[in-house]
């Protein structure tokens, strides 16, 4: 149950992200959903590989490139999705860091909800 309200509130938090920001397109609540799926699948299993192999510039760059990672794979969920659209590398690293701080916000009504019962 925990998992598809996440799945559900990460979508409705890629439609906020569209909403607030113009560099970010989406065209329905179901490309949201999509959407949300892939960049969960792209940062459970490419996410992991791409910090192991910078690891040496994100330790110089005091852990910062860890955000060009986290656009890299916004902007590549983006990419391979018709309903999803960025218009660039600059809207992709705004982008997800205001997705970023949305699935913070969502991670943490989540925990206090399911800790509850």
């Amino acid at each position: 149950m925990r998992l598809l309200s996440k799945w559900l509130l990460a979508a409705a938090a890629l439609l906020a992200v569209a909403y607030l920001y113009d560099g970010v397109r989406i065209a329905n609540f179901g490309a949201a959903l999509i959407a949300a799926l892939v960049i969960g699948l792209f940062n459970t299993i490419v996410r992991p590989v791409l910090v192991v192999l910078t690891l040496p510039v994100t330790v110089v760059t005091l852990g910062l490139f860890l955000f060009v990672i986290n656009a890299l794979m916004f902007w590549a969920a983006a990419s391979l999705l018709d309903g999803f659209h960025v218009n660039g590398f600059g809207a992709a690293l705004l982008g997800s860091l205001i997705y970023s701080v949305f699935g913070l916000v969502i991670d943490s009504a989540l925990e206090r909800l399911f800790l509850k019962k």
